[in-house]
């Protein structure tokens, strides 16, 4: 199969726009702390130290992705943590729309969910790091 510039360009496209919003995220809990997750995870009977995963999923994939390097395990791990925040933190409002008449509640989590999972089938791209080569990119 022929790919064009154009497909490799948008998945540059794709992978930067996550990987530069989410790693806002990382950086907020970077500097504020995630002291917070303890209260959503001790509700649900999850010990505290799985809270420290956010730095993996909002620091570490977001900079896998900048780079194209293991695109698909860093997708899905994004992917994973967004679930986690739908189900923690998010809840019963994530399917409620605003009054303002935008999204879901969890319209932001979803969105990461669903880019980070089109990411994973459709890979890096040739613009990275990796050159698209591997079964991992």
């Amino acid at each position: 199969m022929v790919r064009s510039g154009w497909e490799d360009l948008g998945k540059l496209i794709l992978r930067l726009s996550v990987a530069v919003l989410l790693g806002f995220h990382g950086l907020a809990k970077i500097k504020g702390g995630i002291a917070w997750m303890s209260g959503p995870l001790a509700e649900h009977h999850i010990p505290s130290f799985v809270a420290y995963g956010v730095y993996v999923a909002e620091v570490v994939a977001p900079i896998l992705l900048l780079l194209g390097i293991l695109t698909r395990p860093a997708a899905l791990v994004i992917a994973f943590d967004m679930c986690m925040a739908i189900f923690l933190v998010v809840k019963s409002k994530a399917f409620e729309i605003n009054p303002r008449g935008g999204g879901l509640g969890a319209e932001l989590e979803l969105m990461f969910l669903l880019t980070s999972l089109a990411i994973f089938f459709l890979g890096s791209g040739r613009i990275a790091v990796s050159r698209g080569q591997g079964r991992w990119n």
